[in-house]
């Protein structure tokens, strides 16, 4: 009888801990005012995210052979086979879309393991940013944003499956932050560091990444941890881009890729000061602002998230009047179209699709943005334009909720 206990109290704790709480579709309901496209219906937003992630699931997720570790392949530029940032955007996507895919939680824990099977050189809660082809790490310093959407993940994992499992995910997410809260986060400013690499001698000290700037993960932090140091980082971030918006862009509201000085005066970095001669303009890190700032409005309805997106929404409607045919990908700061980009770039549309959300008064823009992102194949583009669609689509059809 004390077996058949025993045997019983295992089993149902199992199930307790498979369980999936917050199964896709959920139908969030955003701050209110917030809009999705209203010209099909919510069966069809459901359905078209469904199938784009399943032919995303197809060709981004590998496993490492002999293991029980999986990652987002990179596609093998640069010799490289995954980097952390997409591993994070992978874990996110898995738990989300939990309850459509039976398998998610397994590729979860997956995508988990090879995480925490290349740890950065200064914590093992840190991902060290790339790997090549052979599953050797580039170098054993972390990409920050990599490791925001990793943390943040876990904390998505621990509210859909629990924590009673075989990986502790609250434990780890919190581990995870405080890690980042010590090695990623400059301490003189409270801006994101770009990995946890940047000495304090570094030129880059002082020099933060736009797209690191994630208010709605930061908040979530705090609630985690109770670490009331990402408040600083928060209202720094926000303080920060207004300044930019206002100062070099005032027209356009657009964000530069890097920001440098920050601990004097904050501008637009110069041109190769780190990755292409756009490092000071609106190009492929940027690009990911209107999502991850419009994310926080939709969450929380931080009006300052609604202030930065809205002038961006406004300006991006007036350059291409309206016409997402005339959109292209990158942009100077005074929102001219940089020379040679007349092509499209998912990773630039659908970010302004999440931020067409907002307002009411965006609603036919919203539904042109959509039709428009849903007409491209999976085919024609690579890891990072078909992730960032596939992570926008479930955040436009209404299917990100909050971690509360």
């Amino acid at each position: 009888m004390k077996k058949l206990l025993v045997i019983i109290f295992f089993y149902t704790n199992s199930l307790f801990a498979q369980a999936i709480l917050k199964p896709f579709p959920q139908h969030v309901k955003y701050f209110p005012g917030a809009i999705k496209p209203n010209h099909v219906t919510q069966i069809r937003l459901d359905d078209a995210v469904k199938t784009f992630y399943n032919q995303w699931k197809t060709r981004f997720i590998k496993q490492v052979p002999g293991t029980n570790e999986d990652f987002i392949w990179f596609e093998n530029k640069g010799r490289k086979q995954c980097v952390s940032e997409g591993q994070g955007y992978g874990m996110i996507i898995m738990a989300l879309m939990a309850g459509f895919d039976a398998s998610a939680k397994d590729i979860y824990d997956n995508l988990f393991r090879y995480a925490r099977a290349h740890p950065s050189g200064k914590s093992k809660y840190l991902m060290a940013w790339a790997q090549y082809a052979n599953n050797k790490s580039t170098d054993n310093t972390s990409a920050s944003d990599g490791d925001l959407d990793i943390a943040y993940s876990l904390l998505l994992a621990d509210k859909q499956w629990g924590s009673k499992g075989k990986i502790n995910y609250q434990a780890e997410a919190k581990a995870t932050i405080n890690a980042i809260m010590q090695h990623e986060i400059n301490h003189q400013t409270w801006t994101v560091l770009l990995s946890d690499g940047i000495e304090r001698e570094s030129r880059d000290y002082f020099t933060t990444r736009s797209s690191d700037f994630m208010p709605a993960h930061f908040k979530a932090f705090r609630r985690a941890t109770d670490d009331a140091r990402w408040d600083k980082v928060i209202n720094t971030g926000y303080k920060l881009f207004i300044t930019m918006q206002d100062k070099y862009s005032p027209d356009a509201g657009l964000i530069p890729d890097f920001i440098v000085n920050i601990n004097k005066k904050p501008k637009p970095a110069q041109p190769n000061f780190l990755e292409s001669p756009y490092d000071g303009q609106y190009n492929y890190n940027a690009c990911r602002v209107p999502w991850r700032i419009t994310a926080d409005y939709l969450m929380t309805g931080d009006e300052r998230s609604k202030h930065i997106a809205g002038k961006i929404n406004r300006w991006v409607m007036e350059t291409t009047n309206n016409d997402t045919y005339n959109l292209s990908a990158g942009y100077t700061l005074a929102g001219n179209d940089i020379k040679h980009r007349y092509f499209e770039a998912l990773s630039f549309i659908a970010p302004f699709g999440v931020s067409a959300t907002i307002e009411g008064k965006n609603q036919a823009w919203l539904n042109k943005l959509w039709n428009y992102l849903n007409g491209f194949k999976l085919k024609d583009y690579d890891y990072y334009d078909n992730t960032i669609k596939l992570l926008d689509m479930i955040i436009i059809s209404g299917n990100y909720w909050r971690v509360k």
